[in-house]
C-alpha cells in the first residue's frame, strides 16, 4: 500500500467541526472522499459481510435468538454507525460477550417464551440507545475510564470461559444444560459418555481449519469457507445421517420495522442489562477504534462514539435485532481488507441485505457444531495469557483484582460479573486515592537534590531532618493516612528531630482538611522542639495554606525554593533562601 493510498486515513489536522457537522461525521469525511478509495471500500465491505454472516449466526445462538437476528444486527448496525460514528475502520455488530450477556440474562426474564425473548432483546437495544444518547448529551464519555484495564482483563477471560462452556456441548454432540459455569461443567461431565464422536471430529476439524486460517490467512473470510464446505459435506455425503443438528431454513427478506411489544416497566431487569451492555460495548468499541485510529494516524471522538453506538442500537432495536457493538475481530477484518472510510460499512450492509434476499435457503443445512467452532475460536482472543503473566510479574495486587473479576463472572454470571467489575473498579480507585504513597526523601550524594530513599537506597539521610513527599493531592479522605505515615516515620527516626520538610511538588491541590492537618502537625512538632517547613507548593496551594495560618515562616513562597534551601535555613544560612523567594 503506497503512502498516497493512506491519505484518507491520515487527514490533515484541522479545527474541530462545530454545529451539526460535529454530530454528523460524513459531513466531514465525504468532503475529502476520492474516487480511488471506492474500490477498496467496496472490497472491504464485501469481505466484512463474508466474515460477519457466519459469525452473526453463531453469536445469535449465544443470545438465544433465531440465527437471522444476528445478521440483522450487522445489517442495520453497520449502516447507522457509518452515519454517526467517528472511526473510519470500526465495524459494528453482535459480539460474543454481549451475545452471551443477553442470552443468560434474558433467559430468566422471558420464561421460555420465544416471542417475549426477542422482544426483551430488542427492548434492551432501545434502552441502551437511549442511555448512549443521554450520555452523549451530558458529555459522560470519560466515565468509562473508571473501569480499569486490569478489571477488563479478568472479566474478558471469565466471559470467554463462560461462553466456551455453553458451546462445548454442541461440540461433543450432547444436550448440555445446567445453571451457570459450574453447573454447565458438571452437566457436561455427566454427558460425556454420550458423546457423538462423528460430530466431535467434524467440529475439531472445523476448529483446526479456523485456527490455521487465523495464522496464515489473517483478515480473510475463512469462517465463510468453513460454513460453505460444511454445508456441502453434510448435503452430499452420508455424514448427514449421524444426528447432526442444523440451523434450518432462515426467513428470506430484510428485517421488518417493528416496535418491541413490551415497555421498560413490563420487564424487571432490562435497565441493568442495558447498562451492562453499554459498558461492554463502549469499552470494547472505543478501545478498538483508538487502536485503528492510531494505526492510520487520525483521532476518534470518544463522545461521538456514544452517538454512533446509540444510532446503531436504535436501529437494532427497531429492526428485530439485539444490542450491537464495535468488536476488534470484525474491525480488524474490515481494516485488513482495505477499508478507507465508513463507506465500507455501507457496502457491507448492502452485501448482507442481498444475501438475506436471495441466499438464505443455502444455510438451512449448516451444522450447529460449526457455529460452536466459530464461537470457540472467536472467544479464544478474549483470554490474554501474555498480559495476565505480565500483570502477575508487575503487580500481584492488580493480578488479584483481575482474578476477582474473572471469578465473579464464573460464579455469578456475566451480568453480575459486569456489576462486580464496576464496583471493584470504584473500590480500586477509592483505595488508591485514600492511601496515597508517602515517600521519604534523602540527599543524592554530592548534590543539593533530594529523592525517594526507598527507591534510591544510596541517598543520604540528613541528621535531625525528616523530608517527606505525598504523591497525591492532600484531601479530606486521605489526610489521616498521610498523617499516620509521617508520624510513624517520626517515631522510628533515631535521634531528636529539628526539622520536618514537606515537599509539595506532587500535590497539585490541598483542601481545607489537608491544610488543617499540616497546621496541626506544625503545632505538634513545635511542642517537641521541631519545626515544619513546606516547600515547592503551587500558588493555589500556598493560598489555602496561608489562610490556615501557615504563612511565610512555614510555607516558602515560590516553587523554586527547594528542600536544601529549607535545611540551609535551619543551619542559619538564610540569605540563599531569601534570594530564591518569588
Amino acid at each position: 500500500m503506497t503512502e498516497a493510498s493512506n491519505t484518507p486515513s491520515r487527514p490533515a489536522v484541522a479545527a474541530p467541526a462545530r454545529g451539526w457537522r460535529a454530530a454528523f461525521p460524513p459531513a466531514q469525511w465525504l468532503t475529502t472522499y476520492q474516487s480511488q478509495w471506492l474500490a477498496p471500500d467496496a472490497m472491504a465491505g464485501a469481505t466484512l459481510a463474508a466474515y460477519a454472516i457466519p459469525v452473526a449466526l453463531a453469536y445469535a445462538s449465544l443470545a438465544g435468538l433465531p440465527p437471522q437476528y444476528g445478521i440483522y444486527g450487522y445489517l442495520v448496525g453497520c449502516l447507522c454507525y457509518a452515519l454517526f460514528g467517528s472511526s473510519r475502520q470500526l465495524a459494528i455488530g453482535p459480539t460474543s460477550a454481549i451475545s452471551m450477556l443477553v442470552g443468560v440474562t434474558v433467559a430468566g426474564l422471558a420464561a421460555g417464551d420465544p416471542s417475549r425473548w426477542a422482544a426483551i432483546a430488542a427492548l434492551t437495544a432501545l434502552v441502551m440507545a437511549a442511555m448512549c444518547v443521554l450520555a452523549w448529551l451530558l458529555r459522560l464519555s470519560s466515565l468509562v475510564n473508571f473501569i480499569s484495564e486490569t478489571i477488563l482483563l479478568g472479566f474478558k477471560a471469565g466471559a470467554a470461559l463462560t461462553i466456551a462452556m455453553t458451546q462445548l456441548p454442541k461440540l461433543f454432540g450432547v444436550e448440555g444444560g445446567g445453571h451457570g459455569f459450574v453447573g454447565n461443567v458438571v452437566t457436561l461431565g455427566g454427558q460425556l459418555p454420550d458423546t457423538n464422536f462423528v460430530v466431535l471430529a467434524f467440529g475439531l476439524v472445523a476448529i483446526t481449519v479456523l485456527l490455521l486460517g487465523e495464522k496464515f490467512l489473517p483478515g480473510r473470510p475463512v469462517a465463510l469457507g468453513v460454513v460453505v464446505i460444511s454445508i456441502v459435506v453434510l448435503s452430499v455425503t452420508p455424514l448427514g445421517g449421524f444426528d447432526f443438528k442444523v440451523v434450518g431454513a432462515l426467513p428470506q427478506g430484510l428485517p421488518e420495522f417493528r416496535l418491541p411489544s413490551l415497555r421498560v416497566s413490563d420487564v424487571d431487569g432490562v435497565v441493568p442489562l442495558a447498562f451492562a451492555c453499554l459498558l461492554l460495548a463502549y469499552v470494547e468499541s472505543v478501545s478498538a477504534a483508538r487502536a485503528l485510529a492510531q494505526e492510520h494516524g487520525y483521532e476518534i471522538d470518544p463522545r461521538q462514539e456514544l452517538l454512533g453506538l446509540g444510532a446503531a442500537n436504535l436501529a437494532a432495536g427497531l429492526f428485530q435485532a439485539y444490542p450491537v457493538a464495535g468488536g476488534l475481530s470484525q474491525s480488524s477484518v474490515n481494516n485488513k481488507a482495505g477499508a478507507k472510510t465508513p463507506l465500507a460499512l455501507v457496502f457491507a450492509s448492502v452485501t448482507i441485505g442481498l444475501c438475506l434476499l436471495f441466499l438464505t435457503g443455502l444455510l438451512s443445512n449448516l451444522p450447529k457444531v460449526v457455529l460452536a467452532a466459530i464461537v470457540l475460536v472467536a472467544v479464544k482472543g478474549l483470554i490474554n495469557l501474555r498480559e495476565l503473566r505480565h500483570v502477575w510479574r508487575v503487580s500481584r495486587f492488580e493480578f488479584t483484582v483481575s482474578m476477582v473479576a474473572l471469578s465473579a463472572v464464573l460464579l455469578l454470571g456475566i451480568l453480575q460479573g459486569v456489576m462486580v467489575a464496576v464496583v471493584v473498579s470504584m473500590l480500586l480507585l477509592i483505595r488508591r486515592t485514600t492511601r496515597p504513597r508517602v515517600g521519604f526523601l534523602g540527599r543524592i550524594p554530592g548534590t543539593r537534590s533530594y529523592s525517594d530513599m526507598e527507591r534510591n537506597p544510596g541517598n543520604e539521610a540528613v541528621p535531625g531532618v525528616l523530608v517527606f513527599r505525598v504523591e497525591a493531592s492532600l484531601l479530606y479522605f486521605n489526610v489521616e493516612h498521610v498523617r499516620d505515615a509521617v508520624w510513624q516515620q517520626i517515631r522510628s527516626t533515631a535521634g531528636p528531630l529539628k526539622l520536618v520538610v514537606c515537599e509539595l511538588s506532587s500535590s497539585p491541590f490541598v483542601d481545607l482538611a489537608g491544610a488543617r492537618m499540616l497546621a496541626a502537625m506544625k503545632s505538634a512538632l513545635a511542642a517537641q522542639g521541631a519545626s515544619l517547613r513546606l516547600v515547592a507548593a503551587f500558588a493555589p496551594v500556598r493560598q489555602i495554606l496561608h489562610a490556615e495560618g501557615l504563612g511565610e515562616s512555614v510555607c516558602f513562597a515560590g516553587q523554586r525554593v527547594s528542600v536544601a534551601d529549607a535545611i540551609d535555613e535551619l543551619r542559619g544560612d538564610k540569605g540563599e533562601v531569601t534570594s530564591k523567594q518569588s
